[in-house]
Formats: C-alpha cells, sequence, structure tokens
C-alpha cells in the first residue's frame, strides 16, 4: 500500500502541470472493482456494470469475492448519475434506501474539470508487453473536500482512482474489463424499490459514491503524511517543480490532524532530511541516524517514549478522554495495527507499565470490572491476582463481552482476535524472546483458564487459542527460513575453495543458530498453552469453549502441518466427533474439510481416515442438520482424495440422503453421489459426441435411471432431480440425449432400455421440466418463498423456449410410441403445460400442434383410467387459452371430441335403460367409459350446453328404483351432476346466466342432494362414501357464506340440513370411520396385511372425517354434534388425533361456551356408555373410567392458561356437569348416591380452569344439590363427591369454606398464609412421595378415619373444620362429651326441585347451632398443632440451609445470604506460579448461562469424564 501511495506521490513530484482538459469518456463496461484502504485492508471487492451513455452504474460487492478477502464492507448500490439518485439494496431482504445524490463523481468516468498531470508507463516502456502506458488526471470532488487522481488507458478504460477525502484514502482498481453491458436487468430499479420516497439527508452528509465505501480511520492520514514527507525528504530538490498552488489545493484539501501537522510540517523535517539534529531512535531508526517513519507519526508529546496517543498507560485519541486498551479495541474506531504499534513503543519505554495494561485487557475483557494495580502486579503471584479478580467479579450480570449479542459485541470478538493477532506479528522479531512478555501473558492466560468464572475461561481460551495460532504462524516463518539459511550454507559449503566465503559460512551458521533458539524458544511456548489450556478446555462443560479448542486446532493442522498434522493432535479431533453438543461437532468437521481440500494433506490422514471413517459416515445421519450437511460434505473429500477409502456400504448410506426431506442434506448427498457415479470418465469416453444416445451424457442419463430404479423410490424422482440439480443440472437439462433414448433404436451391440427403465427415463426427464420451468424445489422440500434474480428468470424463459422447440416436436411421436402405456402416457401428457404457447405461432409449428391434438384424441379413445384422462383434460385445458392465436384451433379439436363423446353416451344410455332388457356386461363397460372421460373432461371444461344433468339424474334415479345398478356407473354419474351443479353456480355467481337460471340451479341442487341422501342408505360402500363426500361439498358450497363477499343476490340457493340430514351424516362418520384397522373389509379389498392398502384406507377414512368436520367448523351443522367426534379423541388418537384437535380449536373460536358445553357432552356419552356395559356398580379404577378421565384432561387443557377468556365457557361447563351428576336418583333407593354421582369425579379435572371467586359460585350452585345427609357420608361410593367439593375449595380465600384433607391427592393440608414459612418447603422421602402421588381412590380408602369435609348448612361459611360421622368418633374424642349428634336426625337442607321427594323432615333440634360449636373447638385445636409444626420445620429447615451453605454443597439462585468465604482458590498450596509448572488442573463445573456466579464447592482434581459432554459411543474409542 505505501509503494502505492510512494508511486502517486513520485507522479506527482516529476510531472509538469498542463491546461489540457479531459474529453475522454469510456464506453459501456463490466468488469470487477476492488477498493483498498490505507492500511492495506479490503475495504470491498465486486463486479460493476457501467451505462456511459444514460451514466448509470451497479456495482455488487456480494459476488466473486475470493474468500481470502476479509472486506469490511457489503454494498449493493445503484446510482443513476443524470437523475441525482442512489439506491442502496439489500436484496436478500427486498429492501432499500433511496436518496439524494449530492456529487456525480464516479471512480469509472474522469470529470470533465479534471487536470492533466502526466503520461507515465506502468511497467516497462522498452520491454514490448511488459508495459502500459496510461494517463493521470487530478481534482477535486465538487461539493466536498475530496481530491482524486485518476489513472486511464490510451483507450480510456479507467485503471485506477486514488480518492483522498478527511481522514480517509481509498485506491479504487478496475479489472478485467469488458466493453460490453452483458446484464442490463441489473441498471434497473429492482420492483421492491419501486416508489419509494426520497430519504431526508442529516444535516452536513453529502451522499456520493465515493462515500459509500468510506469508513473513518484518524490513523490513515498520519501514515500518508509520513509517506509523502519521507518522499519529499529522499527528493527535497523537486520541490520546486511542484506548483505551490497545486501543494497548497493538496495540503488544504487533506484535512490532517493539528499536532501531527505541527510535526509533519516543521521547518525541521524539511530542512534537515538526514536527521542530523534528530535524537537517535531505537530499532531501525538507530541504525539510520534519524527517526524511523513510525516514530515520526507517533512520537512528540509527554513521554515520548510511550509514543503518540500513550500518556500513563491510556490512550489519546484526537484530544479525547484517556481510554484503556480494552475501550479502544471496543469501540474499534483505531486501526488495529495503530494500537498495537503504541502499544509496543510504551513497552519499550516502560515493560512494566505496558505490560499492566495488557492483563488489565485481558480481564476487562471478561467483562471483570476490578483493575489489577502496579502495586498487586509486582507483589502478588498469578494466582492471587486471579483470586482477587474473581471476588471483584460482578456476579449480578450474567453478561461479557464475548456472550452479548448485537454488531457492536460481533465487532469487538473480531478486534478482540485481531490485536492479539497483530501483537505477536508485530513482537515476532524481538519482544517475545525477551522471556519477559510472552511468559507473563501465557501465565496469566493459563490461569484464567482454569477459573471456575464462565467468562474469565471464556475469554482467556480464546485469547489463548488466537496467540496459539499467531505462534504457529511465527514458527512457520521460522521453518521457512532455518530451511533457505540450511540451503544457502549447503550451496555456499559446496562451492569450490576459491569461491567460497567462509565469513558468509560463519554468518549463516550464526544465523541458522538464531533460528534455531528462536524456534526453540516458540515450541517452548506453544507447548505451555497446549497442555496449560487446550488440553483442559477441549473437553470444558461449556460447549462454546470446546468449539473454540477444535476450531484453532484444525487451524494450526492446516497452516503448520509438518508439525501439527499428526496422530498425537488429530486424536482429540477423532474423540471431540462424539461430543454431544452439534456446535462441537460441527467445528470438528469443517476443522478436518480444510485439511481434505489438500490432496498433500489428504494423504496423509489415511490413518486417520480409517479409525474414524464410520464416526464420519455415522454423522451423516445426525440430528443437527448442519453437522449432517458438513459430514456429506467431508466424505464428498474424503472421496475426491482417494476411491478406496469409501467401501459400498459408506457410499450407500448416503446415496439414500439424496430423498431427505431437508433440502440442503439432499443437496450435499446429490453432490457426493454426482462426485461417485458421473465424475470418472476413462479413456474410451474421451472421443464420445457431446449430444445424442452415443453420447458421454447418453451414458451418465442411463446411470441415473439405474440408480433410480435400484433406490426403489419410484415415487420420489423429483426430489432426486431436485438433489442434482445443482451440481448436475447441465446433464439433466440435456433433454435431448432423453428424447433419443426413447426414440432412436439402439445401435448394434447396445442393450437396449427395458420398459421399466424407460417409464423411469420419462419421470425423470418430466421432472427436470418442472424443475427448470417452475425453479422451486418439490412440495416438502421448500425453504420459502423466494424472488428470483434477473440471472435466474432468464436461465428460467431460455429453458422453457428450448423445451418448447423440442417437444413440440418429439411429443406427438413419444405419444405415438408409447400410447397405450398408462404411465409413460399420463407423465408426457403434463410436458406441454410448460409450454411457451406462442412459439406454436412464432416458430410456424401448427403442423406439429395438430399431431399432438391428434395424438391427445387416441389416447381418450383407448383408455378409461382415471389418472390418463384427467392428463388429457388438464391438457386441453392449458392449450385452449384465448390468450393465444392457437385457441380457435384448439377449441375446434376439443367441441369435436366431446360432442362425440355426450352423443355417444345418450345412445348408449337409451339402449341401457330400456325397460325389459337385461344389460349385459359390454353395455356396462361401454357406458362406464363413457361417463368417465365425460366426468374427467368435465371436471376442467364447462360442458353445460349439453344439458348433462337430466340424462345422469335420470341414470340415478333408476339405479335408486331397481337397486341393480353397478357402483361405478353411479360413482362416476354422481360425480359428473356434481360438476354440473358447480359449473351452472359458477356462471350464476359471475352473473353471465339468464334471468331463470338460479331457480332451476336451486331445484337442481335440492333435488341432487336428496338424491345423495337417499344414496347413503346404499348397501355398496363405495356409493355411500361417494354421496356422503358430496353431501358435505354441496353444503359448505351452498351454506351461508355463499353470500359473502357482496353476493346477496345468491341467498336463495342456501341450503341447510335438516336434523334427520345431520343425523345420517354422523352415523356414516360412527359407522365407516371409527373402526378397527382389521375391521375394514371392504377399504382394503380383503388385503389385511397389505400394508399398502391398509394405508390406501385410513388415507381415505381421514378425508371423510375432515369433510364432516369442515361443516363443524363452518357452522353448517350444531356444533353439539360434535361431541361423538371429540370422545373417539383418545382412542382415535394416533389416527384422526390431528384432525379432532385442530377441529376443537376452531370450533373454540368460535363459540367457546357451546364448545364447553359440546366437550361436557361427550364425556356424559362415554360415561352413559361405560354405565351399560359395566353396570351401576362403577370402579373407578377400571380402565374405562380412567380413560374418561384422562379424557377430560386433555379437554381441559385445550381452554389455555387464560382464565379470564374461557370464565363463562367453563362455568357453563361445571353447571351442566353437576346437573347431569344428580340427574337420576340411585336406583338402590334413598341413601344411596345418585347414579351419576362419580361423574363429579371427571368433572374435577376442570377445576384449575376456574377463578378463585368462580369456584364459590360453582360450590354453591353444588349445594343446591345436596343434602345435610350428603354431606355427612364417608363411604366410598360418596368419594367423587368428596373429591370435587376439594377441587372446588382448593386455593380459596380464608373467608370462604375449605376442606383440609391429610390424605388429599392434591396436597397435604391447607395452611393458613401467615404461618407459612418463607424459605422452600421440605423434600419429602421417597415413601412419602409415593404416597402423595398415589390416587385419591386409595388415600380415601386407607384413610377414612381422617377424612375432613366441611358441612354445608345456610349458615355463614366457616374455615379449616373437620367433622367425622358422629358413628364413627372416637369415645376419647374432646367434644364428643360436650354434645353427640343422634344418628337419626336429618337436617333440612334447601335442594333443587326435581329432588324434593327425595327430601328429609327438619330434625326438631338446630343443627346449626350444634355443628358450629363442634366446628370452632376443632378450628382452634388443628390451628395449635398446626403452627407447632410449622416452627419445627421452619427451624429443621433453617439449619439445613446453614450447613448447605458452609459446606458449599448447594447453589440456589434465589439466596440472598452473601458469600463470605473464597470459593475459588479454597486449597492455598494448590495453586502456585504457572511458570513453575502446568500439570494440573480442575474440575470443570460452571453454571447456566443466565447465571455467572462462582460455584460453591472446592476445587477438585480434574480427570477426563467424557460422558458429561460426550455420547457414550466415545467412551470405547481409542486412537488406534
Amino acid at each position: 500500500m505505501y509503494a502505492a501511495v510512494s508511486l502517486f506521490v513520485l507522479i506527482c513530484l516529476t510531472a509538469s502541470t498542463h491546461a489540457e482538459q479531459h474529453s475522454c469518456h469510456p464506453p459501456n463496461m463490466t468488469g470487477i472493482m476492488s477498493v483498498l484502504s490505507m492500511k492495506g485492508d479490503v475495504k470491498t471487492y465486486g463486479t460493476f456494470v457501467y451505462d456511459s451513455m444514460g451514466k448509470k452504474l451497479r456495482f455488487r460487492s456480494n459476488e466473486t469475492t475470493p474468500t481470502t478477502f476479509n472486506t469490511s464492507l457489503s454494498l449493493d448500490l445503484l446510482v443513476f448519475f443524470e437523475e441525482e439518485i442512489l439506491y442502496e439494496i439489500d436484496s436478500k431482504n427486498q429492501s432499500c434506501e433511496k436518496k439524494a445524490l449530492h456529487s456525480t463523481m464516479n471512480s469509472l468516468d474522469i470529470p470533465d474539470d479534471a487536470k492533466f498531470l502526466t503520461t507515465v508507463h506502468a511497467g516497462s516502456a522498452s520491454i514490448e508487453g511488459e508495459g502500459i502506458k496510461i494517463n493521470v488526471w487530478v481534482g477535486t470532488e465538487t461539493g466536498t473536500k475530496g481530491f482524486y487522481s485518476m489513472s486511464e488507458t490510451m483507450g480510456c478504460l479507467p485503471f485506477s482512482t486514488f480518492y483522498f477525502s478527511g481522514s480517509t484514502t481509498l485506491l479504487f482498481s478496475h479489472l478485467d474489463i469488458e466493453t460490453e453491458i452483458k446484464d442490463p436487468d441489473l441498471l434497473t430499479i429492482p420492483s421492491f424499490c419501486q416508489g419509494l420516497p426520497v430519504e431526508e439527508t442529516p444535516e452536513g452528509t453529502v451522499n456520493s459514491f465515493f462515500n459509500e465505501f468510506i469508513a473513518l480511520d484518524p490513523h490513515v492520514q498520519y501514515e500518508v503524511k509520513c509517506v509523502i514527507q519521507s518522499l519529499f525528504d529522499l527528493k527535497q530538490g523537486a520541490v520546486e517543480e511542484i506548483p505551490l498552488a497545486w501543494w497548497q489545493e493538496l495540503h488544504s484539501e487533506i484535512q490532517f490532524p493539528q499536532e501531527a501537522d505541527a510535526q509533519l510540517s516543521s521547518d525541521t523535517d524539511l530542512e534537515d532530511p538526514d536527521g542530523k539534529n534528530a535524537k537517535a531512535g531505537k530499532g531501525m531508526a538507530g541504525k539510520k541516524g534519524r527517526k524511523a517513519l513510525g516514530e515520526k507519526a507517533k512520537g512528540g508529546g509527554a513521554g515520548r517514549g510511550l509514543g503518540l496517543g500513550w500518556m500513563n498507560g491510556h490512550h489519546q485519541e484526537n484530544g479525547m478522554e484517556n481510554m484503556t486498551l480494552f475501550e479502544v479495541v471496543k469501540t474499534g474506531k483505531s486501526a488495529t495495527q495503530s494500537v498495537v504499534d503504541d502499544w509496543i513503543e510504551a513497552y519499550k519505554h516502560d515493560r512494566d507499565v505496558a505490560l499492566l495494561d495488557l492483563i488489565n485487557f485481558f480481564i476487562q475483557c471478561s467483562g471483570c470490572k476490578g483493575a489489577v494495580s502496579g502495586e498487586m502486579f509486582s507483589h502478588m503471584q498469578n494466582s492471587e491476582i486471579i483470586r482477587k479478580m474473581t471476588e471483584e467479579f460482578d456476579e449480578d450480570s450474567g453478561d461479557y463481552p464475548l456472550s452479548m449479542s448485537g454488531p457492536q459485541w460481533k465487532k469487538f470478538k473480531i478486534s478482540f482476535c485481531d490485536f492479539i493477532a497483530v501483537l505477536v506479528r508485530q513482537c515476532q522479531y524481538s519482544i517475545i524472546y525477551d522471556e519477559y512478555m510472552m511468559d507473563t501473558v501465557i501465565s496469566l492466560l493459563t490461569g484464567l483458564s482454569d477459573s471456575q468464572v464462565r467468562a474469565f475461561r471464556h475469554t482467556s481460551t480464546l485469547g489463548a487459542m488466537k496467540l496459539m495460532t499467531a505462534l504457529v504462524n511465527v514458527a512457520l516463518n521460522l521453518s521457512i527460513n532455518m530451511d533457505n539459511t540450511q540451503r544457502q550454507y549447503e550451496a555456499e559449503r559446496n562451492k569450490v575453495a576459491a569461491k567460497r566465503a567462509n565469513d558468509r559460512l560463519e554468518l549463516l551458521l550464526q544465523k541458522r543458530k538464531e533460528l534455531q533458539e528462536n524456534q526453540d524458544e516458540i515450541e517452548n511456548m506453544m507447548n505451555a498453552i497446549f497442555k496449560g489450556v487446550f488440553v483442559h478446555r477441549y473437553r470444558d462443560a461449556i460447549a462454546e469453549i470446546r468449539a473454540i479448542c477444535i476450531e484453532e486446532i484444525g487451524v494450526w493442522m492446516k497452516l503448520y502441518s509438518d508439525a501439527f498434522l499428526n496422530d498425537s493432535y488429530l486424536k482429540y479431533v477423532g474423540w471431540t466427533m462424539h461430543d454431544k453438543q452439534g456446535e462441537v461437532r460441527l467445528k470438528c468437521l469443517t476443522a478436518l474439510q480444510g485439511l481434505f481440500y489438500s490432496r498433500d494433506l489428504g494423504v496423509r490422514l489415511e490413518l486417520f481416515t480409517s479409525r474414524f471413517k464410520d464416526r464420519i459416515v455415522s454423522m451423516t445421519l445426525d440430528k443437527e442438520y448442519d453437522v449432517a450437511v458438513q459430514a456429506i460434505k467431508l466424505l464428498t473429500l474424503v472421496l475426491q482424495s482417494s476411491d478406496e477409502i469409501l467401501t459400498a456400504e459408506d457410499c450407500e448410506s448416503v446415496y439414500h440422503l439424496v430423498y431427505s426431506a431437508h433440502r440442503p442434506i439432499a443437496v450435499s448427498a446429490g453432490e457426493f453421489l454426482f462426485k461417485k457415479l458421473f465424475s470418472h470418465r476413462g479413456p474410451e469416453e474421451e472421443g464420445l459426441p457431446r449430444r445424442g444416445r452415443q453420447s458421454l451424457n447418453g451414458s451418465l442419463i442411463k446411470t441415473t435411471v439405474f440408480f433410480f430404479l435400484e433406490s426403489e423410490l419410484h415415487e420420489h424422482g423429483a426430489y432426486l432431480v431436485d438433489s442434482l440439480w445443482e451440481c448436475a443440472s447441465e446433464l439433466l437439462k440435456d433433454w435431448e440425449t432423453m428424447i433419443s433414448l426413447l426414440l432412436d433404436e439402439p445401435m448394434q451391440g447396445e442393450e437396449a432400455l427395458t420398459d421399466r427403465q424407460e417409464t423411469a427415463l420419462v419421470e425423470i426427464m418430466l421432472c427436470a421440466i418442472r424443475q427448470a420451468c417452475e425453479c422451486h424445489p418439490p412440495v416438502g422440500r421448500a425453504t420459502g418463498k423466494r424472488v428470483l434474480t434477473a440471472k435466474e428468470k432468464k436461465t428460467q424463459l431460455d429453458d422453457r423456449t428450448r423445451i418448447t422447440e423440442m417437444f413440440a416436436v418429439a411429443l406427438p411421436l413419444l405419444l405415438a410410441k408409447y400410447c397405450v402405456d398408462i404411465d409413460k402416457v399420463t407423465n408426457l401428457l403434463q410436458i406441454p403445460k410448460y409450454f411457451d404457447l406462442d412459439i406454436y405461432t412464432t416458430g410456424r409449428l401448427e403442423k406439429h400442434l395438430d399431431a399432438l391434438l391428434r395424438q391427445i384424441w387416441e389416447v381418450v379413445d383407448k383408455h378409461t383410467d382415471s389418472e390418463v384422462l384427467e392428463a388429457c383434460s388438464t391438457t386441453y385445458h392449458y392449450l385452449c387459452n384465448e390468450e393465444f392465436t392457437i385457441y380457435n384451433r384448439v377449441d375446434i379439436a376439443r367441441s369435436q371430441l366431446l360432442d362425440e363423446l355426450v352423443d355417444k353416451f345418450n345412445r348408449l344410455l337409451e339402449d341401457f335403460l330400456q325397460e325389459g332388457e337385461e344389460p349385459d356386461d359390454d353395455d356396462v363397460y361401454q357406458v362406464l367409459s363413457t361417463i368417465k372421460k365425460i366426468s374427467a373432461f368435465h371436471n376442467a371444461h364447462d360442458l353445460s350446453k349439453w344439458d348433462l344433468f337430466t340424462s345422469n339424474y335420470r341414470l340415478l334415479n333408476t339405479g335408486l328404483q331397481n337397486g341393480d345398478m353397478p357402483e361405478q356407473i353411479v360413482v362416476q354419474a354422481m360425480q359428473c351432476t356434481h360438476y354440473v351443479i358447480l359449473w351452472h353456480l359458477a356462471k350464476v355467481s359471475e352473473g353471465s346466466s339468464l334471468k331463470g337460471d338460479t331457480v332451476t340451479l336451486r331445484k337442481q341442487m335440492r333435488a341432487y342432494s336428496l338424491m345423495c341422501q337417499r344414496y347413503l342408505n346404499s348397501v355398496n360402500t363405495a356409493v355411500k362414501e361417494q354421496a356422503f363426500t358430496i353431501l358435505c361439498d354441496l353444503l359448505l358450497i351452498f351454506s351461508h357464506q355463499i353470500m359473502s363477499s357482496g353476493r346477496e343476490q345468491l341467498e336463495t340457493l342456501v341450503y341447510t340440513p335438516d336434523s334427520s340430514l345431520q343425523a345420517e351424516l354422523l352415523n356414516f362418520i360412527l359407522d365407516q370411520v371409527f373402526i378397527d384397522q382389521d375391521d375394514d373389509n371392504n377399504s382394503t379389498d380383503g388385503h389385511h396385511d397389505d400394508e399398502a392398502s391398509k394405508i390406501e384406507a385410513l388415507h381415505k377414512r381421514r378425508n371423510l372425517l375432515a369433510a364432516y368436520c369442515k361443516l363443524i367448523v363452518y357452522n353448517v351443522v350444531e356444533i353439539n354434534t360434535g361431541a361423538d367426534i371429540f370422545k373417539q379423541y383418545m382412542r382415535y388418537y394416533n389416527d384422526y388425533g390431528d384432525i379432532i384437535k385442530e377441529t376443537m380449536s376452531k370450533t373454540r373460536q368460535i363459540d367457546k361456551i357451546q364448545y364447553a358445553k359440546t366437550l361436557i357432552l361427550s364425556l356424559q356419552k362415554l360415561f352413559n356408555e361405560m354405565l351399560s356395559e359395566l353396570g351401576f356398580n362403577i370402579d373407578r379404577s377400571s380402565s374405562a373410567f380412567c380413560g374418561i378421565k384422562e379424557l377430560a384432561r386433555r379437554f381441559s387443557l385445550t381452554f389455555g392458561l387464560d382464565q379470564m377468556k374461557t370464565r363463562e365457557a367453563i362455568a357453563m361447563l361445571h353447571k351442566d356437569g353437576i346437573e347431569f351428576a344428580f340427574k337420576e336418583p340411585s336406583p338402590q333407593g334413598e341413601g344411596s348416591p345418585p347414579l351419576h354421582l362419580a361423574f363429579l369425579d371427571v368433572l374435577s379435572e376442570f377445576s384449575s380452569k376456574l377463578l378463585r371467586q368462580d369456584k364459590r359460585t360453582v360450590h354453591m350452585y353444588l349445594e343446591r344439590f345436596m343434602t345435610f345427609q350428603m354431606s355427612l357420608q364417608r363411604e366410598d361410593c360418596w368419594l367423587p363427591l368428596i373429591s370435587y367439593r376439594n377441587s372446588l375449595q382448593a386455593g380459596g380465600d380464608d373467608d370462604t369454606m375449605s376442606v383440609i384433607s391429610g390424605i388429599s391427592s392434591r396436597g397435604s393440608t391447607m395452611r393458613s398464609k401467615k404461618s407459612k414459612p418463607a424459605t422452600a418447603s421440605k423434600r419429602k422421602p421417597p415413601e412419602a412421595e409415593e404416597n402423595s402421588c398415589s390416587s385419591s381412590d386409595g388415600m380415601w380408602m386407607n384413610r377414612e378415619q381422617n377424612v375432613q369435609t366441611p358441612v354445608m348448612m345456610p349458615s355463614p361459611h366457616l374455615t379449616s373444620t373437620v367433622l367425622r360421622d358422629p358413628k364413627k368418633m372416637r369415645p376419647d374424642d374432646s367434644y364428643t362429651t360436650a354434645y353427640t349428634m343422634p344418628t337419626d336426625q336429618h337436617p333440612h337442607q334447601p335442594v333443587p326441585p326435581q329432588q324434593q321427594s327425595h327430601q328429609h323432615h327438619q330434625a326438631a333440634i338446630d343443627y346449626n347451632t350444634q355443628v358450629t360449636w363442634m366446628l370452632t373447638q376443632r378450628q382452634q385445636a388443628e390451628a395449635r398443632q398446626q403452627q407447632e409444626r410449622v416452627n419445627m420445620q421452619y427451624t429443621k429447615m433453617r439449619n439445613h440451609m446453614q450447613q448447605a451453605i458452609r459446606r458449599g454443597s448447594g447453589l440456589m439462585e434465589d439466596d440472598e445470604e452473601p458469600i463470605v468465604e473464597d470459593v475459588m482458590m479454597s486449597s492455598e498450596d494448590r495453586l502456585e506460579d504457572i511458570n513453575e509448572g502446568m500439570d494440573f488442573d480442575t474440575m470443570d463445573i460452571d453454571l447456566p448461562a443466565s447465571k455467572n456466579r462462582r460455584e460453591r464447592t472446592e476445587l477438585k482434581p480434574d480427570y477426563f469424564d467424557p460422558s458429561s459432554i460426550m455420547d457414550d459411543s466415545v467412551l470405547n474409542v481409542s486412537m488406534y
């Protein structure tokens, strides 16, 4: 870069000024443009298109960028210079910004006001072909402070441009220029950018072509000024030759910081070029006797040895306040090179201060707020410093720079890594060998990497790995220098004695010795990092840290393969391929890919590949798609390096992935397949023709067909073509060869394709045509709608044109050859829909169109298969397009065909329906084939003018009357009549019908619906299914929604099903859909073992159920009819669970209350069915009852978490459930529970969905159905009532009546909020957990004496009471002596009117007073006992917690007690200075990413526990 600037300045120094004006402008151009900054970074690199006449420019940096360029800008610019408009385009997100253009200058066209500077030769002018003559023009950019120097060839082609503006210097280079515009669409405004307003420009901002590439860098101009000043020093005598005005203009346009300008423009620098008066500097500056170039840029100010920008250990930038090294790297405003140079100067001045800054840099990069002081650095060991920093770490925040998201922190990570790399690169010749700086840094990073604080460990590991990578580069350079020195020494020593220079030999020996010493020192550093950091961190508990280690070791092996590409290092990559985290496995694969890219390195990996090949092959089926993709790509590279490594079984495991639903996997597998089967060419194939049957593609196409057939996935041809499209599109687009293989006769000795192979070839050919014309993957592989680029659109149009021209001629011949083959004809007839029909006229191909129409007629005449007939109908529909001139020709042929079919049908129908004659099989076949053809065409074409309704209705009516009509004729007649109705409706909806057509349509529709309803009772299953499907379609089409979208005139057509029709439809579903697989004899045609038939039958039943569910969803039938559907949810979950669940979801959105009533109705129906099967004595532990409860639980989950939205619905559900439970009295007489009382146990599953206040309301409603005697019952048969009441009172307020039950399945007791301790509850022992998890039934039966239930009475509610049955009270109970309740008394309770006949007379004793006193006494005793238990439990729990904290065995996120002990270095003698030894480690324990706390456990010896991070399979893996 300095050389480029030097060339420019020398041109300026040696040139003479002319008054010549520029008048030459370039032609239209397409080429490549690169933009470089002064610090040598590639700002951007991409293609450009320039319209010199229209003054339009398009530049895109996202294409053709070499992977070795680390560009900092990604631009897509469209500039209209005459209109003064600029578009910044983001094609990926389909967005753009429209800006006003303030300057029309660009690097491709020199302005007319430019001043001619000189003519020079780039290269050599004296050697032919070794130079180029260029003109140099200079000037300033209008409206800005920019200065430019442009070079062009003698033919006006732009060569390069220097642009200076403010603090930025850019070099524009133009490469591979072609004088034409290949893609004019690039200069058009994209559709998503059209119509946008011009954005407002902030004040002080200038929009120009050059400013789009500028990223401010305050250090760049220092370097420019230094180069210019140095050249003036070297050529002082030339200063007078430069016009003073030009120099002043240049000086004024390039704005320099004041302090730099003062330094660089001083008289001393100009008058003392030899540096005689300058102070002797260090290094190169001292040798030259004057200040080095870098020192001039950085010198001056206080602390001169620290370098410019550093004062007291802090960075000063443009007068800004002091900034730490971390802040400088974080902001990213300074060039990394400049920051490192400043630090090196500071290190040379005072290495302790500079090194302290570097240590704090790593500490602050970890997110630690603390800082290492000079005293700490001087008197404390690394272990003590790390402990101190750990104590000062901010534990409340889980974020640290490397874990934060956002562009700023992503850039920081890059800057952090760059800083380390540049630091080592700049210090590689001296500082890193001083045995101080590197030792301190390595010790620090090793100690931090051993920390239990994740932020320290993560940051230091990344820093250490990048440091290792930089050292590997240094070691590589040293190795190269040593080899060169050795060769020079051998060459000198081999000379004859007369010519041998002994002093040179000594010098070379000394140099080799120094290089060897440096190499040994670098290797010691690398060993320290590898053994101290990598060996422990590659198995860290955090996947991201493990990934960093594996990524870097791959870089080492690739950079310095002689040292690292061996088994000692490869084994770590092989072991880590078993990691449980996909991120780490992915890094392993990408690291290996970098090695296998080179054939030389791949040869050295044979032993590793043979050992870990099976693992790599198994990773192609990885659960992480990205890992699987990279595994396949790695195997592709292995295949390229050697064909013998992968066995046939290994390849076959990849082959089948071409049919994967995940497109990246399929494409990668397709590339592997292509490399394996298609990329090898023998010498005998070199001379084959490019196209045709005998071409190389012919052989490859045959291979594709063979693979397709052997894979036995014949219905997935589209997936195979899509997988191979990116790597073998040229092969798949060779339709000429495919046609030749199908039509041409095989040559002598050539094996002809079999019928099966020809069928497969036709399918592949059709799939390739579809892929070329539609340009998107098949169904199931699409990753979202993608907008085609202009290039892709052009390719699509070209392919479509070529397909039309080729197949317009060949398709009639193919149809003629395979006319009787159903599969081939069906596929061939789909090709015309991809034609460009205009080509029939423009290409004069009408005779081939006539031939195609004749062949379609022949196909219709010969076939009765539905697929073939539908393909013919679809082809006619596509060809009959009024927009094309061929419409009349095709319409005539279609009308003639339909006339013939309809006349034949009417003629056959008259003979078929004649009375007294029994039709034979031939008559039946003729009628059936004709009506199938008419029905197939009626699906895509309007046949209303032939009045097919009358004949079809007559045929169906006769079938009902006689009952002997063949089922296929009835099915086809019903389908054809259905099409008649729909076409009639379409005409009426469009308003193109006559006045009375609506009345006619209404009559026909009603009559046809009644006909289908009568056919629902047919004995033939196929007929019933057809009638049901058509009825569902008609009811949906002619529902009330037909009037939507402004079609109120169709109100008379609305058809609402009556109750009888709804019942028949529902019965059909219950009889035909909800059946076991083995019972479906009709659908599977008796082949119960045929899996394909079973799947087809299930698919048919799913369609029938979906058709009926749509009627429920669209409110065509009553919602409550869905109860019979919903109740099957659990039983048929595998077959219809998704359909029923979606139906329930849609129904809930329509009407939540009605939905809730439907759910409870379905549960009631199941309950009644259970009663009819099991009788009145219900076993609540039976599978039937448990199934109903589980279904209720599933139903309750459908109401979601927002209880306010479903409040009314849930309340209504409980109301209906309570009424159902008490509806029927017990058949066993009075005193027994109601017949449906067990249903309350089912209803309790919905109690959790009630709000607290609604629970009280529902509880009060329940009381209306209860008597006082019911509340006192404790027998097992009353448990559902007790359980339901408990569920209603759980979570209630203190002023409501609650139930305390020590044996409730939902909790032990209900404690008062005041007595509840703040700490977490004590964990139950295993026995208690088992008891608490057991069913409520068993608990109630085992502890019947402890049942506690409130008594229902009209008096105010009391709280937390226990009441035993008087008959079961113990004699020693405290309150039994005070008052005993007689058992023959029955209190009077208000009950619903329907239960008044079961009421008992009110007793004379006031039971309210009695029970109130009893409850109060019991409540007080329970409260005292409960308080005592709470106090004891709290004391015990606090003691346990304190002991746990002291032991450090527990970690609670919400713990508020301070951490008073130092857990980071709990073993004083454990961690000594890293320099003394690194043969230990600590166990990797870390918190989740959301917390950044230290672990409170003592450090334990590290051990390799692969099971914590790796699959079990790796435990048995050794290296060799």
